[in-house]
Protein backbone atom coordinates (compact mmCIF):
# COMPACT_ATOMS: atom_id res chain seq x y z
CA UNK A 1 0.00 0.00 0.00
CA UNK A 2 2.00 2.63 -1.02
CA UNK A 3 1.57 6.50 0.01
CA UNK A 4 2.23 9.95 -1.08
CA UNK A 5 2.14 12.94 -0.16
CA UNK A 6 -1.38 14.89 -0.02
CA UNK A 7 -1.64 17.30 -2.64
CA UNK A 8 -4.13 20.21 -1.53
CA UNK A 9 -4.25 22.14 -5.00
CA UNK A 10 -5.47 18.63 -6.18
CA UNK A 11 -7.62 18.27 -3.98
CA UNK A 12 -9.71 21.48 -4.36
CA UNK A 13 -9.48 20.68 -8.20
CA UNK A 14 -11.10 17.36 -7.81
CA UNK A 15 -13.58 18.28 -5.27
CA UNK A 16 -14.28 21.06 -7.75
CA UNK A 17 -14.40 18.32 -10.64
CA UNK A 18 -16.85 15.85 -8.82
CA UNK A 19 -19.32 18.29 -8.35
CA UNK A 20 -19.13 20.19 -11.78
CA UNK A 21 -17.75 17.44 -14.00
CA UNK A 22 -18.89 13.90 -12.24
CA UNK A 23 -18.43 11.92 -15.35
CA UNK A 24 -14.94 13.32 -16.51
CA UNK A 25 -13.49 12.99 -12.73
CA UNK A 26 -14.05 9.13 -12.54
CA UNK A 27 -13.30 8.28 -15.84
CA UNK A 28 -9.99 9.54 -14.36
CA UNK A 29 -10.16 8.95 -11.22
CA UNK A 30 -7.21 7.14 -9.50
CA UNK A 31 -8.08 3.65 -8.56
CA UNK A 32 -4.87 2.91 -5.98
CA UNK A 33 -2.42 4.81 -4.59
CA UNK A 34 -2.91 4.47 -0.84
CA UNK A 35 -5.67 4.47 2.10
CA UNK A 36 -4.00 7.14 3.46
CA UNK A 37 -5.53 10.06 0.73
CA UNK A 38 -9.02 8.74 0.81
CA UNK A 39 -8.64 9.39 4.62
CA UNK A 40 -7.53 12.81 4.61
CA UNK A 41 -10.38 13.51 2.24
CA UNK A 42 -13.31 12.21 4.42
CA UNK A 43 -10.94 13.74 7.71
CA UNK A 44 -11.17 17.65 5.62
CA UNK A 45 -14.93 17.37 4.00
CA UNK A 46 -16.13 16.20 7.65
CA UNK A 47 -13.94 19.18 9.41
CA UNK A 48 -15.44 21.56 7.26
CA UNK A 49 -18.82 20.61 7.74
CA UNK A 50 -17.95 20.53 12.32
CA UNK A 51 -16.81 23.95 11.54
CA UNK A 52 -20.13 25.27 10.10
CA UNK A 53 -22.32 23.53 12.84
CA UNK A 54 -19.70 24.62 15.15
CA UNK A 55 -19.70 28.76 14.05
CA UNK A 56 -23.71 27.99 14.03
CA UNK A 57 -23.92 26.22 17.59
CA UNK A 58 -21.38 29.61 18.62
CA UNK A 59 -22.98 32.39 16.95
CA UNK A 60 -26.47 31.13 17.33
CA UNK A 61 -26.51 30.65 20.53
CA UNK A 62 -23.78 32.36 22.18
CA UNK A 63 -23.54 35.42 20.87
CA UNK A 64 -27.61 36.12 20.39
CA UNK A 65 -27.65 34.63 23.86
CA UNK A 66 -25.72 35.52 27.53
CA UNK A 67 -22.74 34.15 28.78
CA UNK A 68 -24.33 31.40 30.20
CA UNK A 69 -25.54 30.61 26.49
CA UNK A 70 -22.16 31.27 24.45
CA UNK A 71 -20.70 28.67 26.79
CA UNK A 72 -23.24 25.91 26.36
CA UNK A 73 -23.30 26.78 22.45
CA UNK A 74 -19.16 26.36 22.35
CA UNK A 75 -19.55 22.92 24.06
CA UNK A 76 -22.47 21.57 21.77
CA UNK A 77 -20.44 23.18 18.77
CA UNK A 78 -17.27 21.06 19.68
CA UNK A 79 -19.15 18.29 20.38
CA UNK A 80 -20.54 18.56 16.80
CA UNK A 81 -17.10 19.27 15.09
CA UNK A 82 -15.86 16.05 17.01
CA UNK A 83 -18.36 13.97 16.13
CA UNK A 84 -18.45 15.38 12.57
CA UNK A 85 -14.35 14.70 12.09
CA UNK A 86 -14.86 10.79 13.77
CA UNK A 87 -17.70 9.92 12.02
CA UNK A 88 -16.33 11.02 8.82
CA UNK A 89 -13.75 8.49 8.85
CA UNK A 90 -16.19 5.78 10.26
CA UNK A 91 -18.62 6.98 7.49
CA UNK A 92 -15.64 6.32 4.75
CA UNK A 93 -15.40 2.87 5.55
CA UNK A 94 -18.67 1.89 6.13
CA UNK A 95 -19.24 3.68 2.84
CA UNK A 96 -17.16 2.27 0.98
CA UNK A 97 -18.48 -1.36 1.84
CA UNK A 98 -21.69 -0.08 0.75
CA UNK A 99 -20.45 0.96 -2.52
CA UNK A 100 -18.87 -2.43 -3.15
CA UNK A 101 -21.72 -4.40 -2.22
CA UNK A 102 -23.70 -2.15 -5.01
CA UNK A 103 -21.08 -2.59 -7.25
CA UNK A 104 -20.70 -6.21 -6.89
CA UNK A 105 -24.09 -6.18 -8.21
CA UNK A 106 -23.15 -4.25 -11.06
CA UNK A 107 -20.54 -6.54 -12.11
CA UNK A 108 -17.97 -3.65 -11.29
CA UNK A 109 -14.96 -3.95 -9.34
CA UNK A 110 -14.43 -5.43 -5.84
CA UNK A 111 -11.11 -3.97 -4.98
CA UNK A 112 -11.90 -2.68 -1.23
CA UNK A 113 -9.33 0.74 -1.91
CA UNK A 114 -11.11 1.77 -5.09
CA UNK A 115 -14.51 1.54 -3.64
CA UNK A 116 -13.36 3.38 -0.19
CA UNK A 117 -11.66 6.15 -2.76
CA UNK A 118 -15.15 6.34 -4.30
CA UNK A 119 -16.84 6.69 -0.99
CA UNK A 120 -14.35 9.67 0.29
CA UNK A 121 -15.12 11.59 -3.59
CA UNK A 122 -18.87 11.91 -2.54
CA UNK A 123 -18.05 12.80 0.41
CA UNK A 124 -18.30 16.40 -0.97
CA UNK A 125 -21.19 16.75 -0.18
CA UNK A 126 -20.70 16.53 3.43
CA UNK A 127 -20.07 20.85 3.43
CA UNK A 128 -22.82 21.25 1.24
CA UNK A 129 -25.49 19.37 3.76
CA UNK A 130 -23.87 21.39 6.64
CA UNK A 131 -24.77 24.50 4.92
CA UNK A 132 -28.38 23.59 3.96
CA UNK A 133 -28.81 22.77 7.51
CA UNK A 134 -27.47 25.94 8.63
CA UNK A 135 -29.40 27.91 6.23
CA UNK A 136 -32.66 26.38 7.46
CA UNK A 137 -32.02 26.87 11.12
CA UNK A 138 -31.61 30.34 10.69
CA UNK A 139 -34.92 30.74 9.30
CA UNK A 140 -33.41 31.56 5.46
CA UNK A 141 -35.89 28.18 3.91
CA UNK A 142 -38.58 27.51 4.81
CA UNK A 143 -39.77 24.12 5.70
CA UNK A 144 -41.00 22.95 2.16
CA UNK A 145 -37.67 24.54 0.04
CA UNK A 146 -35.64 22.88 2.85
CA UNK A 147 -36.83 19.50 2.34
CA UNK A 148 -36.97 19.65 -1.41
CA UNK A 149 -33.11 21.18 -1.34
CA UNK A 150 -32.52 18.06 0.84
CA UNK A 151 -34.06 16.36 -1.57
CA UNK A 152 -31.66 17.62 -4.39
CA UNK A 153 -28.36 16.85 -2.33
CA UNK A 154 -29.55 13.17 -1.88
CA UNK A 155 -30.45 12.78 -5.29
CA UNK A 156 -27.18 14.38 -6.64
CA UNK A 157 -25.43 12.18 -4.53
CA UNK A 158 -26.71 9.08 -6.13
CA UNK A 159 -26.35 10.92 -9.22
CA UNK A 160 -22.39 10.92 -8.05
CA UNK A 161 -23.16 6.98 -7.05
CA UNK A 162 -24.02 6.04 -10.71
CA UNK A 163 -21.22 7.89 -12.34
CA UNK A 164 -18.70 6.45 -10.36
CA UNK A 165 -20.25 2.45 -10.91
CA UNK A 166 -20.18 3.20 -14.59
CA UNK A 167 -17.04 5.28 -15.69
CA UNK A 168 -14.80 4.29 -12.95
CA UNK A 169 -15.90 0.68 -11.51
CA UNK A 170 -17.00 -0.33 -14.44
CA UNK A 171 -20.19 -2.01 -13.52
CA UNK A 172 -22.77 -2.39 -16.23
CA UNK A 173 -24.76 0.62 -17.10
CA UNK A 174 -27.90 -0.99 -17.32
CA UNK A 175 -27.92 -2.57 -14.11
CA UNK A 176 -26.66 0.73 -12.37
CA UNK A 177 -29.27 3.02 -14.10
CA UNK A 178 -31.78 0.89 -12.52
CA UNK A 179 -30.43 0.50 -9.36
CA UNK A 180 -30.14 4.56 -9.26
CA UNK A 181 -33.18 4.97 -10.07
CA UNK A 182 -34.62 2.58 -7.23
CA UNK A 183 -32.45 4.44 -4.80
CA UNK A 184 -33.84 7.62 -6.22
CA UNK A 185 -37.96 6.31 -5.18
CA UNK A 186 -37.30 5.66 -2.12
CA UNK A 187 -36.37 9.25 -0.78
CA UNK A 188 -38.86 10.80 -2.92
CA UNK A 189 -41.39 8.84 -1.62
CA UNK A 190 -40.44 9.70 2.03
CA UNK A 191 -40.73 13.72 0.86
CA UNK A 192 -44.02 13.05 -0.73
CA UNK A 193 -45.26 11.41 2.55
CA UNK A 194 -43.41 13.65 5.35
CA UNK A 195 -45.32 16.89 3.52
CA UNK A 196 -48.27 15.42 3.34
CA UNK A 197 -48.67 14.44 6.78
CA UNK A 198 -47.26 17.71 7.55
CA UNK A 199 -50.38 19.34 5.15
CA UNK A 200 -52.52 16.77 7.07
CA UNK A 201 -51.29 18.04 10.70
CA UNK A 202 -51.78 21.76 9.65
CA UNK A 203 -55.28 20.83 8.03
CA UNK A 204 -56.08 19.76 11.49
CA UNK A 205 -54.54 21.99 13.24
CA UNK A 206 -56.34 25.21 11.53
CA UNK A 207 -59.62 23.25 11.91
CA UNK A 208 -59.29 22.82 15.53
CA UNK A 209 -58.24 26.31 16.25
CA UNK A 210 -61.05 27.71 14.08
CA UNK A 211 -63.11 25.52 16.64
CA UNK A 212 -62.18 26.59 18.85
CA UNK A 213 -62.75 30.08 18.16
CA UNK A 214 -66.19 29.32 17.43
CA UNK A 215 -66.57 27.51 21.09
CA UNK A 216 -65.24 30.35 22.47
CA UNK A 217 -67.77 32.82 20.59
CA UNK A 218 -70.59 30.62 21.86
CA UNK A 219 -69.67 30.74 25.37
CA UNK A 220 -69.54 34.24 25.22
CA UNK A 221 -72.67 34.95 23.94
CA UNK A 222 -73.90 32.54 26.55
CA UNK A 223 -71.76 34.73 29.11
CA UNK A 224 -74.39 37.56 27.58
CA UNK A 225 -77.52 36.48 27.40
CA UNK A 226 -77.06 35.45 31.23
CA UNK A 227 -75.84 39.06 32.04
CA UNK A 228 -79.12 40.43 30.20
CA UNK A 229 -81.19 37.71 32.21
CA UNK A 230 -79.68 38.89 35.79
CA UNK A 231 -80.40 42.57 35.08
Amino acid sequence: MADANFDFQKFINDSRDVLIKPKEYYTRMEKTGGIAEPIIKALIYGTAAGIISFLWAVLGIGVIGSFGSAALGGGIGIMTLIGSVIGSVIALFIGGLVILVISAICSGSTDFEHNVRICASTMVLYPVGAILGVLNVLGMTGFYIEAVLSLAVKLYGLWLLYNALVHSLNGKENVARILSIIFAVIPVLLLISTLTCSRIAKSSLDNFSKGGQKNSEDIQKSIDQLNKLMK
